[in-house]
């Protein structure tokens, strides 16, 4: 029977651990925190997860919140008007074809950690380095390291050449919140862009006390919104994100007007460079650690694609150990395996990276254009689903001009 150790117990590394344990595998999950110390811990991420990602839960029966949590059923997005006080001079909002949802992952890993013991894999409790790291490849066949912060994720080399920021893009803040007054219509990922300043999106979710929203906020570095040092207690921040709110985006302000924190663990804010790493690592044994999701691949969270990336990368890497049967976990097969998830991951880089930058005019084209092409607004929305096919209209005027001549030739003519 062969062993797999996963550090890191997170939305990258049960999944791989769960459908290991299905196929008989020897699992091993390393992790820093208990099941009880992340329910009382902070909120750790924004986590809106699209219908693809879902379905690699649903085919390993751990959708466990798939009947209680709010869907997010669509994607608004949203310019004010650069001289007009409360107008927006880009508006509009599309359904998803399938619902999206967000549980809080406090809620969820502590349930998946005492679920793999449940199915018979082992959980240890314990901060890894290079001795734990050589202590775990010494006694399994195979190390994935799958823990998205920490020191030992900086023992992977950084990917210059994949990696076009060496510093954080933005200041980043959460708040989880009550009260928020919903969307009309249909509930939605309300993303609304400042040029110059930063991006807000706010979206449904589940967390301890029932429905919630989550608001995500992304200031220019040096901007008004990078404001966050500021607020040293939970209300202070929460005063922060509703002023913002007041002052660049008073639709938004008028929907937050009665909202209050989930709990007092309901902030985070920080900030970290967008970064791909090598994936495989040598110990000084010469023994390899293989990297998965954040570990390996880290996004802004501008796009909402990092719990996406790592369900995916879950389902490769996956796929890859069982099809490797017996056979040696080498560099090259380590390689290979991260090189086919990346065929799709580089997608998402380019366009989350891309939006960390200022806009050129196609880009505002397109979604400008949406605004008046409902097909359009359709397929950019479904884009979050799968960020691959807003290429090539994303980076090439000719082929977004002819995206927008394609919505528009689809167009009913009016009687």
């Amino acid at each position: 029977m062969r062993s797999v150790a996963i550090v890191g117990g997170g939305q990258a590394g049960l999944p791989v651990a769960f459908g290991l344990l299905d196929k008989g595998y020897q699992v091993t999950v390393v992790t820093n925190r208990t099941p009880d110390e992340i329910r009382a811990g902070k909120v750790t991420s924004s986590q809106c997860m699209f219908a693809p990602s879902l379905d690699v839960e649903r085919a390993l029966g751990i959708n466990d919140w798939e009947n209680t949590c709010p869907p997010v059923e669509g994607i608004g997005f949203a310019v004010p008007h650069p001289e007009q006080a409360g107008a927006k001079v880009i508006d509009w909002s599309a359904r998803l074809d399938r619902p999206a949802q967000s549980v809080d992952q406090r809620l969820k890993m502590p349930v998946w950690l005492e679920q793999v013991e449940a199915r018979g894999g082992q959980v240890m409790i314990m901060d890894a380095g290079i001795a734990e790291l050589e202590a775990l490849a010494d006694t399994h066949d195979l190390v994935i390291l799958a823990a998205g912060k920490g020191e030992v994720v900086r023992l992977f080399e950084r990917d210059a050449a994949r990696s076009p920021f060496d510093k954080p893009q933005r200041a980043l803040a959460l708040t989880y919140v009550h009260g928020l007054r919903p969307t009309p219509e249909y509930s939605r990922v309300s993303f609304n862009l400042v040029p110059g300043v930063g991006e807000y999106f706010v979206f449904p979710a589940l967390t301890f006390s029932g429905p919630c929203d989550i608001m995500v906020f992304e200031g220019v570095p040096g901007g008004p919104l990078d404001c966050w040092k500021s607020a040293t207690t939970p209300a202070e921040h929460l005063a922060v994100s509703k002023r913002f709110l007041d002052t660049y985006l008073p639709w938004e302000g008028d929907r937050a007007r009665n909202v209050e924190l989930t709990d007092d663990r309901g902030v985070l804010a920080g900030a970290f460079a967008p970064t791909v790493r090598k994936p495989v690592l040598t110990l000084p044994s010469g023994r390899l650690v293989f990297g998965l999701g954040d570990a390996v691949v880290t996004n802004d969270p501008i796009t909402g694609q990092g719990s996406n990336n790592a369900a995916k990368a879950a389902k490769v890497y996956l796929g890859a150990i069982l099809e490797r049967g017996e056979q040696a976990y080498t560099r090259e097969w380590m390689e290979q395996t991260f090189e086919c998830y990346w065929d799709y991951a580089r997608w998402v880089v380019r366009w989350t990276n891309s939006l960390l930058t200022p806009p050129p005019p196609h880009v505002l084209q397109l979604l400008g254009a949406a605004g008046q092409l409902p097909t359009l607004a359709s397929t950019i929305a479904n884009g979050f689903n799968h960020p691959p096919n807003y290429f090539p209209a994303w980076d090439d005027a000719a082929a977004a001009a002819r995206l927008i001549a394609e919505h528009q030739q689809s167009m009913p003519v009016a009687a």
